[in-house]
């Protein structure tokens, strides 16, 4: 969902949470989230991303377990 402050408002939770990574928006109006932390932070993460900011729509989450890749923060990419 974009246009809600998504990406804004997941960095600020993964920061919350001292999750590192990246928030995205792609161009068929989904979010992607790379994240990296311990599973109880990313967890907890994903608990959040089901519901999202007030006035977004989450209608599905799809996760994916990828190659461990090394983040210093977490920030909002630009497409």
């Amino acid at each position: 969902m974009q246009g809600v402050y998504y990406r804004q408002s997941t960095r600020e939770k993964a920061q919350q949470l001292g999750v590192t990574g990246t928030v995205k928006n792609l161009a068929d109006e989904t979010v992607e989230i790379l994240a990296s932390g311990t599973p109880e932070q990313l967890q907890q993460l994903k608990d959040w991303c089901r519901q999202g900011p007030p006035r977004s729509l989450v209608t599905d989450i799809v996760e994916e377990v990828l190659p461990h890749k090394e983040f210093y923060e977490f920030k909002i990419e630009r497409r």
